[in-house]
């Protein structure tokens, strides 16, 4: 080898030895640098107080002399030491927020009598609130584009499942899934199902052309003849499970015991506020011949129904009141002409009206006209004749009954109230 190239590869080799070195220092540097700046505790004027330490600075004494007056330093006085700090500061422990309710609520029960019987308040704690059950389901939190539909299916009167199938299932195929199976139960099961392209909620119907896969199955806890009972609500809880498998979906079914005792509580309630009030127009000697009955009726705006009675509806097709034949046999359009009766009754049916205080005056108005048409008498179910003395405690029962149901998210004549008082 020449000079040339020893010269360049001492060059070479002196070089990265420098590099080296120089990145040595320049780590050494910056990791003194780092160690400076972490190992410096600021103070915390929030958590640290005088107790910790923390000196508050003390200020210098401000003195404005007389004239021709000089004072030295030793005249004058050192400041008084501060025994609190310029601003308070928070020294005690931390204190969470707390949530608070009142865990019973206040109510009206009318005790349960003949017509004109007197109500009283009465605590509710007991039968009212205990009938409710506790649980409320946690699937809005993971429903981010739609509010769980209590109007359509409520855990208050329904036992809820919920189907979050893998691919959407059309209609038919969700309602005959285990049509069979549920047939065998005697109380009514609600179908409803997340409509994706309109965004909401809606019943799941046989001719549907919809696909659903958010679906929900509700089993209804009570009807008029009473709670459900373990053996349907197992066969329903089966069914469920055998539906997921059939449809590919993962169910979420609440324990099936609390459901049941909640039921039995629900009954208990329902009970307790079930009443309906008859106004009777009895004839006094002369029958009623049914062309006046169903033309008096029919001015009314009342209708018969296929249960052969005249019924009241609101706008939207809600009954308001009947009017029923004393008699064995109903109201039909092809009867009317020929039949005569000695007595009516008009029924309100008070968990299933809103309203009830007012719809129960146009039910008292309207038996007023019939018997003063017809002249007949208006009676209780005694035959003792009804007064306005007489009809005011029964006005009054009406809306104490219904104020119970409010109290309780069972409002009379809501859609789910209607529904538990079939």
């Amino acid at each position: 080898m020449t000079e040339l190239q020893f010269g360049l590869i001492g060059l070479g080799a002196v070089a990265v030895v420098g590099v080296v070195v120089y990145n040595t220092w320049q780590e050494y540097k910056h990791r003194k640098l780092a160690q400076q700046v972490l190992n410096v505790r600021h103070t915390d004027v929030l958590l640290d107080g005088p107790a910790a330490g923390v000196a508050y600075p003390e200020p210098e004494p401000q003195l404005d002399p007389e004239p021709g007056l000089e004072f030295s330093p030793a005249d004058v006085s050192p400041p008084a030491p501060i025994d609190k700090p310029l601003m308070p500061v928070p020294v005690n422990e931390r204190i969470e927020p707390v949530f608070r309710h009142d865990p019973e609520p206040r109510g009206f029960s009318v005790e349960p009598g003949t017509s004109g019987a007197e109500a009283k308040p009465v605590s509710l704690s007991d039968p009212v609130v205990d009938a409710l059950p506790a649980r409320i389901p946690d699937e809005a939190k993971d429903m981010k584009d739609a509010a769980e539909p209590f109007h359509l299916l409520s855990p208050v009167i329904d036992f809820v499942v919920a189907l979050e199938a893998v691919e959407p299932a059309p209609a038919y195929q969700i309602l005959e899934a285990q049509r069979d199976a549920l047939a065998r139960i005697r109380k009514p099961v609600h179908w409803i199902g997340y409509n994706e392209s309109a965004r909401e909620w809606e019943p799941i119907i046989d001719d549907g052309e919809s696909e659903y896969r958010r679906i929900r199955v509700g089993l209804q806890l009570v009807d008029r003849q009473g709670p459900v009972a373990d053996g349907e609500l197992s066969a329903f809880h089966l069914a469920m499970q055998d539906m997921a498998d059939e449809l590919m979906a993962m169910a979420d079914m609440p324990p099936r015991q609390p459901a049941l005792d909640a039921a039995v509580k629900l009954d208990e309630f329902c009970a307790r506020v079930d009443i309906q009030i008859g106004i009777n127009v009895i004839s006094q000697g002369q029958v009623f011949p049914g062309t006046k009955l169903r033309a008096l009726a029919e001015a009314a705006g009342m209708v018969i129904d296929g249960n052969g009675r005249f019924v009241r509806c609101d706008d939207d097709g809600n009954v308001l009141y009947v009017l029923l034949n004393q008699e064995a046999s109903g109201f039909s359009a092809e009867s009317m002409k020929t039949m005569s009766t000695h007595g009516i009754t008009f029924l309100l049916d008070v968990p299933r009206v809103a309203h009830g205080e007012r719809v129960f005056n146009q039910m008292v108005d309207l038996a007023r006209r019939f018997a003063d048409v017809l002249r007949g008498a208006l009676v209780d179910d005694n035959r003792r004749p009804l007064s306005e003395g007489a009809l005011e405690p029964i006005r009054r029962q009406v809306g104490q009954y219904q104020s119970m149901m409010a109290a309780q998210g069972l409002p009379a004549g809501s859609p789910l109230t209607r529904r538990l008082f079939s």
